[in-house]
C-alpha cells in the first residue's frame, strides 16, 4: 500500500508543484485555510515537522509565520519539488511515517500532518512517533477525510469497518486513481487518547471565495462535512507530573 502511495504522489509531484494551489478548491478554499486558522499567527522560534510536506505549501507559509522547519514526504518527486520552491530555507527529506521517525525525542513544537494519516491503515506507529519526538506539551494538528463523507460518497456498508476505497481524481494535468483507508471516528479517536489530549475537532466550512472559484462544491461544503481537521497536544508533560 505505502509502495503505491510513493508511486502515486510521484505522478502527482509536478501537478502539486504547478497547479494544485489554484486549481483545487478544496485546497485553497477550504483545508489549507481550516489548517492555518488553527496555528499561531506568529511562529517565531518554534520546530515544525511538516509531515508529508508533498510539493512544500505548508512549510512556505510556516516559514512565512517564523518557524524553524523540517518537511518529509514519502515521494522523492514530491521532495525535490519542495527543494525547487524552498531551496535552504526548509530541510527537506524523503521518509515514510509507518518507519521511525530520524529524528531525536523532544525535537518538535508542532507537527503538521495535511490529509495524509488516511493512507495508512494502521496509524499506532506515526502516533507513538508524533508523541516521541514532540516536546512535552507540543501540538499536532492534522487533517484526514471526514468518516461520514468516505462512508456516504462511497456506500458502504458498515461504518464501523476499516476498509481501503479507491477514488478516481481528475487533476489539471492528470486523472489518476488513488487509494486509502476509510475508518470510524472512535477508531480516530482512540488512536490519539494514549498519547494526546485533543483540543479541537474541526469540521471546516469553505471560504466564500470558493463560491466564486466552484459554486456546487461550495454549496455542498456548506452542508456536508468533507474533512475532518484534529489539533491535539501531548500529554507527555502531562503524564510527568502525575507520577
Amino acid at each position: 500500500m505505502r509502495q503505491t502511495i510513493k508511486d502515486t504522489y510521484d505522478q502527482l509531484a509536478r501537478t502539486y508543484q504547478d497547479d494544485i494551489d489554484e486549481g483545487s478548491p478544496y485546497n485553497a478554499y477550504y483545508e489549507r485555510p481550516a489548517m492555518l486558522a488553527a496555528l499561531p499567527q506568529s511562529l517565531a522560534g518554534k520546530k515544525v515537522l511538516d509531515a508529508d510536506c508533498s510539493a512544500g505549501w505548508y512549510s512556505e507559509r510556516l516559514l512565512e509565520r517564523g518557524a524553524t522547519v523540517t518537511g518529509m514526504d514519502i515521494s522523492p518527486e514530491m521532495i525535490k519539488a519542495a527543494k525547487a520552491r524552498l531551496g535552504k530555507k526548509a530541510s527537506f527529506n524523503c521518509h515514510d511515517l509507518e518507519k521511525p521517525l530520524p529524528f531525536e525525542r523532544d525535537t518538535f513544537d508542532i507537527i503538521i500532518c495535511s490529509l495524509t494519516l488516511h493512507y495508512i491503515k494502521d496509524w499506532s506507529q506515526p502516533m507513538a512517533e508524533f508523541a516521541r519526538v514532540l516536546k512535552p506539551g507540543g501540538i499536532l494538528l492534522f487533517s484526514v477525510h471526514h468518516p461520514f463523507m468516505d462512508f456516504t460518497r462511497f456506500e458502504c456498508a458498515d461504518y464501523f469497518d476499516t476498509i481501503q476505497l479507491t477514488d478516481r481524481w481528475h487533476k489539471p494535468s492528470i486523472t489518476i486513481d488513488v487509494s486509502f483507508y476509510r475508518r470510524p471516528l472512535q477508531q480516530i479517536i482512540h488512536a490519539l487518547v494514549p498519547k494526546f489530549m485533543i483540543e479541537e475537532l474541526i469540521e471546516p466550512q469553505p471560504l466564500e471565495k470558493m463560491n466564486e472559484a466552484n459554486g456546487d462544491a461550495y454549496n455542498y461544503l456548506m452542508t456536508n462535512p468533507h474533512f475532518l481537521i484534529v489539533k491535539a497536544t501531548s500529554k507527555k508533560g502531562l503524564l510527568k507530573e502525575k507520577k
